[in-house]
């Protein structure tokens, strides 16, 4: 579902991302763990074209984001970290704006009052984005992010910003993605959600991946967040 293939990203003299592989297949929840500068944005910006970068290729479902775009990008999904979006338009006028974009049909209504509902903000969808709290501004885009059934759903700490409802919500979402034959590639500080989440993950420290696999593979009989933490020791 995703393949990413020796990629660098940098930013003048500094490599973001240095030489990076990853591969996801359907049906896996992959959990990309690091701290703040890592590079793990930036990785996720390159997936879903924001980003140009120099070296390496990305692939979704098979198709190239550097060479086919417009393809790549039908077939996902982005929840950025700061869900900055059109604060003069309505939540319900965003939805169905993103709607028109991936050419949903009928089904549009249905899901939009699926999803609207199942995080708590279907009453709210009649008023101005500007009028939002960054929480719900969160779920309108997570809501957005559904509409059109992504094979591949890219998050960048999709949790921050919900509260204990919504985030269990979220939680089984991202499973049913799944169970269904998508593909969900996430970014998080919250080690023990990647935990009890996350089919596989990989960690990622100054732009290198510092280990990858299950998880099993990757935490041992240790708990994930002490694996982290020595692994980001063992590469200072």
């Amino acid at each position: 579902m995703l393949k990413i293939k020796n990629l660098s990203k940098s930013y003048g003299d500094k490599k973001a991302v240095d030489n990076l592989n990853i591969e996801i297949k359907a049906g896996e929840i992959y959990g990309f763990i690091g701290h703040n500068g890592a590079g793990k944005t930036t990785t996720l910006k390159s997936v879903v074209g924001i980003l140009d970068f120099e070296e390496g290729e990305i692939y979704i479902d098979g198709i190239s984001i550097k060479d086919n775009p417009l393809e790549a990008k039908k077939r996902i999904a982005y929840i950025p970290d700061n869900p900055d979006i059109y604060n003069y338009m309505t939540g319900i006028k965003f939805l169905e704006f993103i709607a028109d974009i991936y050419e949903v049909g009928d089904e549009r209504k249905e899901r939009i009052e699926k999803y609207a509902t199942m995080l708590g903000i279907k009453n709210a969808l009649g008023d101005l984005i500007g009028n939002y709290s960054h929480g719900m501004k969160q779920k309108l885009v997570i809501v957005s992010a559904l509409i059109h059934n992504p094979k591949l759903i890219i998050m960048d700490e999709p949790f921050v910003g919900l509260d204990p409802m919504a985030a269990h919500e979220l939680k089984e979402t991202m499973r049913e993605v799944c169970n269904a034959g998508g593909a969900i590639f996430f970014s998080t500080h919250v080690l023990d959600v990647a935990e009890k989440l996350c089919d596989k993950v990989a960690i990622i420290k100054g732009g290198k991946l510092i280990k990858s696999g299950t998880m099993e593979e990757v935490k041992g009989d240790a708990s994930l967040e002490s694996a982290f933490l020595e692994l980001e020791e063992g590469h200072a």
